[in-house]
């Protein structure tokens, strides 16, 4: 099957390369870009924890003068890819979390003291779910810093519109709600609607999916569970439906 991946960088050709592992053609049209905000070491004074739902949130220490003192705090990452990250960067103490930011506020709330502990929230610059605002509710308390941004991408690059163009794609990954929002819009700046609608367009979450609504009828499947393994299977199952 012939897959447009959409992640940014780097994880797109990560996901590229995982899709080819399981037998599937993929070509690589990131929908955003990362850009890191930093973070200063002062920031983390009084700080016993940090919290991250994406693997952004920790990428953006990298080359801060932060990281270093980041490393002794405890980690609480939404899921097993941020959890992974977080160990790759040095962290000792990872607590991983269930998959979504709504699920993680009520682990942290049942592990951590209000009196001893204090978290500093590691955000973007667009947020689906208000995780501190939560925790706040919980009884936690907690800081928030944006550490980096996502930059959407203004145009599909040239070799995706061709390819949509000639049919040539079977389906679209679309991670998230931003990403799906930007894909309806990328389609329609370059009239692509009529092709699309012979992709298929597998998304992460149900949330993800309702984001599609202005491309009309087109044929949409939602993880089971927004990990990257679902979104594996996923691609895998509707392949083997193309190819009865």
């Amino acid at each position: 099957m012939h897959v447009l991946v959409t992640r940014p960088e780097p994880d797109s050709l990560k996901l590229v390369g995982l899709l080819e592992q399981h037998g599937h053609e993929a070509l690589a049209a990131p929908l955003s870009s990362f850009v890191s905000l930093g973070l200063e070491a002062e920031a983390l004074e009084g700080i016993t924890g940090l919290v991250a739902t994406s693997r952004n949130a920790l990428r953006a220490l990298v080359g801060s003068d932060a990281l270093a003192a980041a490393r002794n705090r405890t980690v609480f990452a939404v899921g097993g890819a941020t959890a992974d990250e977080a160990r790759r960067m040095g962290f000792s103490r990872v607590v991983k979390g269930p998959g979504t930011a709504a699920d993680l506020g009520p682990l942290i709330a049942s592990l951590v003291d209000p009196a001893e502990e204090m978290l500093l929230y590691l955000a973007g610059d667009r947020l689906a779910h208000d995780l501190a605002g939560e925790l706040q509710e919980l009884g936690v308390r907690v800081d928030s810093r944006v550490v980096y941004r996502m930059e959407h991408a203004r145009a599909l690059p040239l070799h995706a519109v061709t390819a949509i163009g000639a049919h040539e794609i079977d389906a679209v990954v679309l991670m998230s709600q931003q990403a799906a929002h930007t894909w309806t819009r990328l389609v329609a700046a370059h009239h692509l609607q009529e092709p699309v609608r012979d992709m298929l367009h597998l998304c992460l979450s149900d949330a993800v999916a309702r984001r599609l609504a202005p491309l009309g009828g087109v044929e949409i499947e939602a993880a089971v569970r927004p990990t990257l393994e679902e979104m594996l299977a996923l691609v895998d199952a509707a392949a083997a439906k193309l190819g009865e």
